[in-house]
């Protein structure tokens, strides 16, 4: 498919242009009116099918929502069961890419284990994210990142206390998003749970000051990140840091990534997710 149409239609579900919008910038790509009406239902189906959990799963509650961050209204999809019981907390940060359809599945399939989930936009302070990732993946060099920093903290803050929350908050960040998770469990004491997937390791210095329980996923062919791995681990262990650290043989960085063939390993992917789950499962419900 065209990548500036499936540019646009990610913008349209992340409601950033309304559906009229979406509508007449689509005629313009597509070449009329005509090939709008046959292409929509194929565009459609073809994102359905690449979700895990369906945007419209009736066993969902979800939302785009926007909390108050250090630069000012943070956007954020907000994932969590049905119902009136009050539920654990889960930070989902996104790659370098910005927050995308894919993200928001990760969220849904996190809610739907019995969390409350919701997946902040780092972008929000520069507009959002783009339709095209190649500028998402730019404008993410050019956050500040103390203050990308405080707004993950304060969507920490708003689950602690959103009325559906019990309280207790993990996260789970995959690539940019796992170096940010490591960041957020180094500055934030009440973290109860971080998992980082091949994310980038905190300054060894800076591990005293971890309180979370880490969970922690590396690719085996991921020779860049994995560089870091030594040091960090020396650090946790002197720390008495409670970690469990996995890393998975013939696994490319980026690897739970199912919308991505060249990077997704299905096996790890798969035996990541269950060990994520009963992970967050075990730290946030105690």
């Amino acid at each position: 498919m065209n990548p500036e149409i499936r540019a646009l239609y990610n913008k349209y579900v992340h409601r950033y242009i309304d559906r009229r919008e979406f509508l007449k910038k689509l005629s313009v790509l597509a070449g009329g009116t005509l090939a709008v009406n046959s292409l929509l239902p194929l565009i459609e189906r073809s994102d359905a099918a690449a979700a895990i959990v369906s945007a419209d799963d009736a066993r969902l509650f979800t939302d785009s929502v926007t909390y108050p961050g250090a630069t000012g209204g943070v956007r954020a999809y907000l994932a969590r069961p049905k119902g009136s019981a009050k539920l654990p907390g889960v930070i989902v940060i996104h790659e370098n890419k910005g927050l995308n359809t894919h993200i928001e599945d990760v969220s849904r399939r996190i809610a739907l284990e019995g969390f409350l989930a919701i997946a902040p936009d780092a972008l929000s302070p520069l507009g959002g994210t783009p339709e095209d990732p190649d500028e998402g993946r730019t404008l993410i060099g050019k956050l500040d990142k103390q203050s990308t920093l405080n707004n993950y903290v304060a969507a920490l803050k708003y689950l602690k206390t959103h009325s559906m929350s019990t309280g207790k908050v993990g996260v789970v960040g995959f690539c940019w998003g796992g170096a940010m998770a490591n960041q957020l469990a180094v500055n934030v004491p009440d973290l109860s749970a971080a998992v980082p997937y091949y994310g980038r390791q905190p300054a060894s210095e800076d591990v005293s000051k971890i309180k979370a329980a880490l969970l922690l996923h590396y690719g085996g062919l991921d020779e860049r990140i994995n560089k870091g791995i030594p040091p960090f681990e020396e650090a946790l262990k002197k720390e008495a840091v409670d970690y469990v650290l996995y890393i998975y043989p013939g696994a490319k960085h980026a690897f739970n990534n199912d919308t991505n063939p060249e990077r997704y390993n299905k096996e790890a992917a798969q035996l990541a997710w269950t060990r994520t789950i009963a992970f967050l499962k075990e730290k946030l419900r105690e």
